[in-house]
């Protein structure tokens, strides 16, 4: 039987306790910061990228791994007997993917998962696919497995800065303007592999983030209770600790509630003050 390893791009958001647990291993995605490439959470760190905005008003920018890239961080595991499951951003935001599977056509060995998600929605699924690498299945097996399942991942997140979304491009400036009068805060989901705004709550900061969690944990008998993940991009604990009681409030059989910060992939669109709540539907 084959040795399976489990590979991700750094875009799944996962904690340093959680890759060492699972044994993950993790490229990095580039930044780009005033034409100077960096590599995610190695050289730059999402505070990093805040505080060049603040200091220069220009945004850092994302980048995606080349197939090179990715040829060169899989050979270790390749020339020692493995097989890869390697996960990436989805293909509707980036050339990732694209990128991984021309790499995955010259190596041999791998098989790369096309998450259509981002974030903790890319590592629910890299979790599901560690459980079945730990209960023997081959690699083309578990890689087909959560290909399935990329439909039931259920992944938002909730803005409170709507200066990042319309600098990015990702807003017009009189939504932003209307949003920023208004007080409102844009809902992110992702959905057929796309980022969407599906809603804007209006409020306090408290407020809307209880609203939003009720939205999404309140009634519903089909969320998996193994595992849902609270993700920021640098937010008050107070807020966190929020949406925890809601969590525990609306699903009291959900096994493990993980914390994890955003990289500078979903900072760089996002800003200061984002949170979202991921999980799987059966």
């Amino acid at each position: 039987m084959s040795k399976v390893k489990i590979i991700s791009d750094s875009t799944c958001d996962l904690s340093e306790e959680l890759l060492i647990q699972y044994d993950i291993a993790v490229l990095p995605h580039p930044i780009v910061r005033d034409g100077e490439l960096l590599q995610d959470n190695v050289s730059i760190t999402p505070d990093d990228i805040y505080a060049h905005y603040e200091r220069t008003g220009r945004l850092c920018t994302t980048s995606a791994p080349n197939a090179y890239d990715y040829e060169q961080f899989w050979r270790p595991w390749l020339d020692e007997g493995y097989e890869i499951v390697h996960f990436t951003i989805s293909s509707e935001m980036s050339t990732a993917y694209n990128q991984a599977v021309l790499a995955a056509e010259e190596t041999g060995h791998v098989y790369p998962v096309d998450s259509r998600s981002l974030s903790t929605g890319i590592g629910l699924l890299v979790l599901e696919a560690c459980d079945l690498r730990d209960h023997g299945f081959a690699a083309e097996e578990i890689a087909a497995r959560v290909r399935e399942d990329s439909a039931k991942c259920q992944a938002s997140f909730l803005v409170d800065v709507i200066e990042y979304l319309w600098k990015g491009g990702r807003c017009s400036s009189v939504a932003a303007i209307g949003a920023n009068l208004l007080k409102l805060k844009p809902r992110i989901d992702v959905q057929n592999g796309k980022m969407l705004s599906t809603k804007k709550y209006r409020g306090k900061t408290a407020k809307c983030f209880a609203a939003y969690a009720d939205d999404l944990l309140k009634g519903k008998d089909n969320i998996r209770q193994n595992r849902i993940f609270i993700t920021h991009s640098g937010i008050d604990e107070d807020i966190i600790q929020l949406v925890q009681d809601k969590i525990r409030q609306w699903q009291p059989g959900v096994e493990h509630i993980y914390v994890t910060r955003a990289g500078g992939t979903i900072s760089c669109h996002c800003g200061p003050g984002t949170l979202g709540i991921l999980y799987m539907y059966e």
